[in-house]
């Protein structure tokens, strides 16, 4: 998927309505208040891999930044640690990401936040650059 293909999948996911349940949709998947969809998908050694991926998603961010400033990074390693050691309930689509992701770029754009995160979710996995929709707000 090219950077205009990207643009137009994460405008689609921010002006639809989220699933009323858990499950694939025409973009992706997604459940009650959030909505993802796989933007790039790099296969190769780890490390390689990892950079493509990462590469990927600051260029995107670069480009949504043109339009919606400066993304806010955040760090999911804090809100996986709570969850793990802690017991602590986190709100979806949150959780499952903070178990399968490091860090996000993410804006506010009107009443719904979106992000960009490299999801890897085992060593036989590829890495995913991932776009977010929801209506919660990030912990």
């Amino acid at each position: 998927m090219n950077l205009a293909e990207q643009c137009a999948t994460i405008d689609q996911l921010w002006a639809s309505p989220f699933p009323d349940d858990h499950g694939r949709s025409a973009a992706g998947w997604g459940g009650p208040g959030y909505a993802v969809a796989e933007l790039t998908r790099r296969h190769g050694a780890r490390e390689e891999a990892e950079d493509r991926a990462e590469a990927d998603r600051d260029e995107l961010s670069a480009l949504l930044a043109q339009s919606w400033g400066a993304p806010y990074r955040f760090s999911l390693w804090s809100v996986h640690a709570r969850a793990l050691e802690q017991g602590a309930v986190v709100s979806e689509p949150w959780g499952w990401l903070s178990a399968c992701a490091q860090e996000l770029h993410s804006w506010c754009v009107g009443e719904r936040w979106v992000a960009l995160a490299v999801a890897h979710q085992g060593d036989d996995q590829p890495y995913q650059l991932l776009a977010v929709v929801t209506g919660v707000a990030p912990p």
